[in-house]
């Protein structure tokens, strides 16, 4: 027999809606129009006018036949066209799919065909890449391209859209009656991952992780109406870790930048009144770093939020001279950008640097719409002990995990193994919860808050005539974090250079992929004939 509470209690429209951040847009539209949303150059927008350009995005893009769960892929940097693209593409019930600008064509053209992307809009500064991608694509479905004009980067190198962006945005119906996904399980975003081996993966965004992941944002770093934030972190990165929808619930102000350069993220945090801002590592410690005539005149309690290694003491101590509050946060594509927060406490203040440095280097706790995050053995699937020193796998459970991999079942079930989303990244568990990386158990180099996969390095080393064996591991490096370093076994009677390998390696890398270091010599092994790279590690340790 049926409870109590079952009923005659449906649910209907009138008592449930499924989550998705484009209900932010809309309501701030509604409540605040005439606020301030998007900042680029002398470029200034509404969040009524904004509103308007998604919903024509949108209204254009059903008319060139796009629909449900179709892929729109967009080649951007942080401009105005990219915040509508995270509204617009969504609304036309499609997948929006950021894509790495610093990728090789070769890496963009398997993405667009294993994406099945519909529709390209391209930046003016990536049309020679984008050419040379369109170029080498297997995929013979048509594709609409759709280039961007931007009087801030000048004329494009080559012409690669058949449409231009503002006309096409212009012909659309700015009262274009979007509907909600019909189920917040739908796919909002698709972002690529380099993993370990063979080809990028696919992650697959819900519209429910989209949502809560943004309100998590919002409720980490208390959030308040109306904040100014600043885009320094790519939003083809996790979609800009879902921060397009959190300043869209805050009713914030999207500052728009081009170019990473201390001198216009100063600029532009004095000019506009900036209040937050992410990035990795490199971004914090650009600043840092700056010239001291550039620091004048900041205002003060800017709020920064970092990821991708722990931040050093010096960096801290950097920040605080700033007058900028760091939030040290962690997390992988496949969640959604960051995950889990270092959340202060009040007393760690009183501390000396290095204590409070020591402190804020953990990856912490988990986001606070996050089921779950924690350490476990990953044969047993228990808890390690909060002893700070027992070795697991950081694993999570929730609302702000992957729908999964596209097209690869196989690469889902084995990161979903035991009925948690498994990380590959080694660590302890401290006894107040608090979680601390180790080690990584993949062979990822994060250099610059970029992903680097050492078997991808590794396979266009083997690609040179010279070269009999070769293994990348990561190089400690004090701007980058890490950057790779290349151990190259020749073949007997070649002569090969430091010179040859880099330039052979910018033949078949993107440029930030390409080893820093190449050392040659022979490659310790196992019996089995197996590289063993920890050898090499410690070659690079101090």
């Amino acid at each position: 027999m049926a409870s109590i509470y079952e009923q005659d209690l449906e649910r209907n429209e009138a008592n449930h809606a499924p989550l998705s951040p484009l209900g932010f847009i809309e309501r701030t539209a509604e409540i605040y129009p005439q606020q301030l949303a998007v900042v680029h150059g002398d470029l200034r927008r509404t969040w009524g006018e904004t509103y308007a350009r998604c919903r024509q995005l949108a209204s254009s893009l059903q008319r060139a036949g796009v629909g449900k769960n179709d892929t729109v892929a967009v080649m951007l940097p942080n401009t105005p066209p990219m915040v509508e693209a995270h509204f617009g593409v969504p609304m036309a019930g499609a997948v929006l799919n950021t894509l790495n600008t610093r990728l090789d064509p070769e890496t963009i053209a398997f993405m667009l065909d294993h994406g099945e992307a519909k529709v390209l809009i391209v930046d003016p500064e990536f049309t020679g890449v984008v050419a040379r991608a369109l170029a080498l694509r297997t995929r013979r479905q048509p594709l609409l391209v759709i280039q961007v004009e931007d009087a801030l980067y000048g004329t494009a190198a080559e012409q690669v859209g058949s449409v231009d962006y503002e006309s096409f945005v212009a012909a659309g119906d700015a009262q274009f009656a979007w509907q909600l996904p019909g189920s917040e399980w739908d796919a909002i975003a698709l972002n690529y991952t380099s993993g370990t081996t063979g080809n990028p993966k696919g992650v697959v965004y819900h519209h429910r992780g989209a949502h809560i992941n943004a309100v998590s944002n919002v409720l980490e770093w208390d959030m308040p109406k109306h904040a100014v934030y600043l885009w320094t972190l790519p939003m083809f990165h996790c979609n800009g870790w879902c921060f397009p929808w959190t300043v869209a619930a805050r009713a914030g102000v999207n500052v728009c930048l081009r170019r990473i350069e201390a001198a216009a993220i100063f600029e532009a945090i004095r000019a506009h009144g900036v209040t937050h801002y992410c990035g990795a590592p490199i971004v914090h410690s650009l600043l840092v770093n700056a010239p001291e005539a550039l620091k004048t005149g900041l205002p003060a309690g800017v709020k920064a939020m970092v990821a991708g290694a722990a931040p050093p003491a010096s960096m801290i101590e950097g920040m605080e001279q700033l007058g900028f509050e760091i939030t040290h946060v962690y997390g992988l594509t496949e969640i959604y950008g960051p995950a889990t927060v270092c959340a202060k406490h009040a007393a760690w203040s009183a501390l000396d640097i290095g204590e409070r440095a020591r402190l804020n280097a953990r990856q912490g706790v988990r986001y606070h719409l996050q089921r779950d995050a924690r350490v476990l053995d990953p044969e047993t699937m228990e808890p390690v002990p909060h002893d700070g020193q027992t070795m697991g796998e950081i694993m999570f459970r929730g609302n702000i995990t992957m729908k999964g991999y596209l097209k690869n079942p196989q690469a889902t079930q084995e990161a979903f193994r035991g009925g948690w989303f498994h990380s590959g990244d080694l660590a302890v568990q401290h006894p107040d919860g608090y979680i601390q990386i180790k080690d990584r158990s993949k062979d990822i180099i994060i250099s610059g808050g970029e992903n680097i996969s050492s078997i991808e390095v590794e396979d266009a080393l083997y690609r040179h005539p010279a070269v009999l064996a070769a293994a990348v591991v990561a190089k400690p490096d004090p701007k980058w974090g890490e950057t790779p370093c290349a151990f190259v076994e020749i073949k007997a009677g070649a002569e090969v250079t430091v010179e040859d390998i880099v330039a052979h390696c910018k033949q078949h890398l993107a440029g930030y992929k390409v080893p820093r270091a190449v050392v040659f010599g022979e490659l310790p092994k196992t019996s089995t004939g197996k590289i063993q790279k920890f050898e090499l590690r410690k070659k690079l340790t101090p």
